[in-house]
């Protein structure tokens, strides 16, 4: 998916639709000479809602369009008749998408389902018609309630990748060529940092006609989780990853280290994500002999590991064992 084209945030004006007014409306026939009420109730006003659709991965339609307004409730009218409900206003986001209240960053749900519906900001209530109150003291009373006013709200829509596996690594550890040779995806793919700069998604396929989806995210760096980089934008998408694949390639200086730089990052932006599984893939193992692979073993840290090399594709069936194993383990927690 282009850059460009990919947009996981906008903020967006909506507004609900106001309630329809009850009728006073006193029935009037040529033989009934003193008719009682008869006015309707005014319909609701319409609601903004939001619906979750998996075919759309992309905030991108909702970057022009910054206010979503719902349609009013018709007012009630004569032999009880209720007025029409105002015209609901959807709106469509991918599956994974956060909605806060802009004013106070309060979370109000999150989509993760599709065709699942939650209501943004709901329609004012139609007015009751004087039919409702007409009363042993009161045969033909001549008012009625108006409808309940429109809602207004600031809302931020923020979409967190939804994907099984999410690669973690430096820039140029060699995510997105991984994702390129284990899936159908095309990212980016150049030598120098930040080559990806939207979260790219692919499909792993694995026996018996299974799959599971990975997710190449843009490269950490330290003091991510304070904003640098590429910052939050980067690590609010790890959250909805059930196994978290590190990745460091083979020439790096100190492989142990920079797998605890990575996993203190995570830490300080959420110490929630230590609770996913997580395994380490050492990249570009084609560059090392045996000798030195044996030698770098000694000093990996406690998590299941494997060496790979994406040109070569030493270890890629092991590496898709061990992450559908990890995978039902994930899904057991």
């Amino acid at each position: 998916m282009s850059g460009s084209n990919f947009v996981d945030y906008v903020k967006i004006y909506c507004r609900s639709g106001r309630g329809g007014a009850g009728s006073r409306h006193l029935r009037r026939e040529k033989f009934v000479a003193k008719g009682g009420p008869d006015g309707g109730d005014g319909g609701r006003g319409g609601h903004v809602i939001v619906r979750g659709n998996r075919n759309t991965w992309t905030l991108l339609h909702l970057k022009y369009q910054r206010h979503i307004f719902a349609g009013h409730g018709v007012s009630g009218g004569k032999q009880t008749s209720t007025g029409a409900a105002g015209k609901d206003a959807y709106i469509e986001v991918p599956l994974g998408t956060v909605a806060k209240n802009a004013e106070t960053g309060e979370v109000l749900f999150e989509i993760t389902e599709h065709d699942e519906e939650r209501i943004l900001v709901r329609g004012g209530k139609g007015g009751l018609g004087n039919v409702h109150f007409k009363s042993a003291t009161n045969q033909t009373p001549r008012y009625a309630q108006p409808g309940e006013p429109e809602s207004e709200m600031s809302v931020i829509l923020e979409l967190k990748v939804l994907a099984d596996v999410g690669l973690v690594g430096f820039p140029n550890a060699g995510k997105s060529t991984l994702l390129s040779v284990m899936s159908a995806a095309r990212p980016e793919i150049a030598n120098y940092p930040f080559t990806t700069l939207v979260p790219n998604l692919g499909i792993v396929q694995y026996r018996e006609h299974r799959s599971f989806v990975m997710a190449d995210i843009p490269g950490i760096i330290e003091g991510a989780h304070e904003g640098k980089g590429l910052g939050l934008r980067f690590l609010r998408h790890i959250e909805r990853n059930s196994v978290l694949l590190f990745m460091v390639p083979a020439d790096s200086k100190d492989i142990g280290q920079e797998y605890k730089i990575l996993l203190d990052e995570l830490r300080q932006y959420n110490p929630e994500l230590l609770d996913k599984k997580r395994l380490l893939a050492i990249t570009k193992s084609d560059l090392i002999d045996d000798e030195l692979q044996y030698e770098i073993e000694q000093e990996l840290p406690d998590v299941p590991w494997v060496f790979i090399s994406s040109v070569t594709q030493k270890g890629l069936s092991e590496l898709k064992d061990m992450l559908w194993k990890e995978l039902g383990n994930a899904s057991l927690a």
